[in-house]
């Protein structure tokens, strides 16, 4: 008998990176609970009892930014809700990926399920018909300042519930009357303020960022292993890596990934085999691994409860306390994640720009490793090309670690005079990341190639299982081959997570603890 998913419980539970992941790719159910329904009722009616008193409430019957002034008659209040919807639909340029949409849909849901936006059960329920149906809206990627909200993307987004626009639909883009029509169901009718709800928010950034948190967190946790690949094949030295060493400059991120590279080194036979070879020192993209690849995991740690605290947060405005108590203030600025987001693409860069360093001193014949890992060499170029793609993805990452967030355009003829720029920063740190899984893809494809010169003698049993894991893909090489597709195959068993799956079943195999004293500050919740 098959167990059921595990359920999550929006406006209840805390939603974290991995939860939200899990719910789109539907290893999660997002629920609402009778709780939820009470509280989202309640508000509804607070709502429509503000609409109905005739006094002027931002956003439930007055104008919108500069027209907050113009006063809307009740008989209007819906149009004007549909109307926002409609007239924030201006974003541009390509589709953000249906995964990134659905995201967006999760966590708006789980924000206006907290009870302070004003919408009807009836809203909710429809956005989760899109979340379990995979009938995802179509959101393109610019359009958004990130100051009001994301309100572009997030009128594209939801434009499908007064029945306009398309959605992915089975894979086709179909017109979303056809979808409802196939579903018996009519277009929404929005209420007072719904349309305002809906809009404001920050998920278009916070979509991004968990993607991001959650592919970053990859990224480390693989970039130790490949780091640790790389040293071993380089005849390298662990001292460098002793906790007696980092105790006198106790970063929690190094001290983390210096345990981290012991375990995954303990016990070498490769290391062994050089113990009285008279090299003082490593290249310091080797020796100084802990202070590089900790420095970013510090990083994603602030990230992670940036991100943490914005899931679990109410975005939209005004803020409905009662009818007697609305706030209008700015729980919809971008600014809280665009400034982590631009610092994930440079903590994420950095982390490209050390592993294709590695890349270079395999490449250079030293220590009994054959010039350009290939024994044959003139004839054929050898593993020299992989590196001219690492080197090039490098220098597009630097180019991207220009703070986004540093800029500011007014928008909305002076109401919105300071704006994040947060969707830009999102944007780009998915980027970086993107190029940062193609640069550690090209230091593994060098890295097993190089430790398969240095067999017989064996690394660890962690190391051994990933190594033999890439071999069972990708096969070693002694003549130029199309060697993208073995970058292909190397991006994919990092990006899929094999290779750390891989690593982590060996060390459970062999009882040995890789995470150290601080496994909670750096887990993927």
């Amino acid at each position: 008998m098959k167990s059921k998913k595990p359920i999550f419980r929006y406006g209840k539970d805390k939603l974290t990176p991995l939860k939200a992941t899990q719910i789109a790719s539907g290893l999660r159910k997002g629920i609402l609970t009778p709780e939820i329904k009470k509280g989202l009722h309640a508000c509804f009616q607070e709502v429509a009892a503000i609409a109905a008193a005739g006094k002027s409430v931002y956003g439930i019957n007055t104008g919108f930014g500069p027209l907050c002034q113009t006063t809307i008659s009740p008989k209007q209040v819906t149009q004007l809700q549909e109307n926002i919807l409609r007239s924030h639909c201006v974003g541009v340029g390509d589709f953000i990926e249906p995964h990134l949409a659905k995201l967006m849909l999760i966590l708006k849901t789980h924000a206006l399920c907290f009870g302070y936006s004003g919408v009807s059960t009836e809203t909710i329920k429809r956005i989760l018909w899109h979340i379990d149906n995979d009938i995802l809206p179509y959101v393109p990627s610019q359009g958004s300042v990130g100051a009001s909200g994301d309100l572009a993307p997030l009128a594209h987004l939801f434009l499908p519930l007064i029945g306009v626009g398309y959605v992915s639909y089975k894979g086709k883009r179909t017109a979303i009357k056809v979808v409802l029509k196939k579903y018996n169901l009519k277009p929404l009718k929005l209420g007072p303020k719904e349309g305002l709800a809906l809009i404001n928010g920050t998920q278009f950034i916070a979509a991004h960022a968990v993607d991001a948190v959650v592919r970053f967190h990859n990224c480390l946790e693989a970039a130790d292993i490949i780091g640790a690949l790389s040293l071993e094949a380089m005849l390298g030295s662990m001292q460098p890596f002793k906790a007696k060493l980092h105790k006198l400059r106790p970063f929690q991120g190094a001290c983390f990934v210096a345990h981290r590279l012991t375990q995954l080194l303990h016990q070498s036979k490769l290391l062994a085999s050089h113990t009285d070879c008279n090299r003082v020192q490593d290249p310091y993209s080797l020796r100084c691994m802990p202070q590089v690849h900790g420095t970013s995991r510090d990083a994603w740690a602030y990230i992670n409860q940036q991100v943490l605290i914005e899931l679990n947060s109410v975005t939209d405005n005004p803020i409905i306390f009662s009818r007697k108590e609305t706030i209008s203030g700015g729980s919809f600025h971008g600014q809280p994640l665009a400034l982590p987001m631009d610092y994930a693409c440079l903590a994420a860069s950095e982390l490209g720009n050390i592993s294709e360093r590695r890349t270079y001193l395999l490449l250079e014949g030293k220590g009994g490793l054959p010039l350009l890992l290939m024994k044959d060499t003139g004839i054929n170029s050898g593993f020299m090309i992989p590196q001219y793609t690492a080197a090039a993805l490098v220098s597009e990452n630097k180019t991207m670690c220009y703070p986004a967030s540093a800029d500011s355009i007014p928008t909305s003829v002076g109401q919105e005079d300071h704006v994040s720029m947060g969707a830009i920063s999102a944007r780009k740190a998915r980027t970086v990341i993107d190029n940062l899984e193609k640069i550690l893809a090209v230091e593994l494809l060098t890295a097993a190639q190089a430790l398969d010169y240095r067999h017989p003698v064996k690394s660890t049993s962690v190391l051994e299982a990933c190594h033999q894991m890439v071999r069972k893909r990708i096969t070693h090489a002694e003549k130029d081959r199309v060697f993208g597709q073995d970058l292909n195959r190397a991006r994919k068993i990092i990006s899929r997570g094999e290779l750390v799956a891989t690593a982590n079943e060996a060390a459970k195999k062999h009882k040995i603890n890789l995470c150290g004293k601080n496994e909670k500050q750096f887990n993927l919740e």
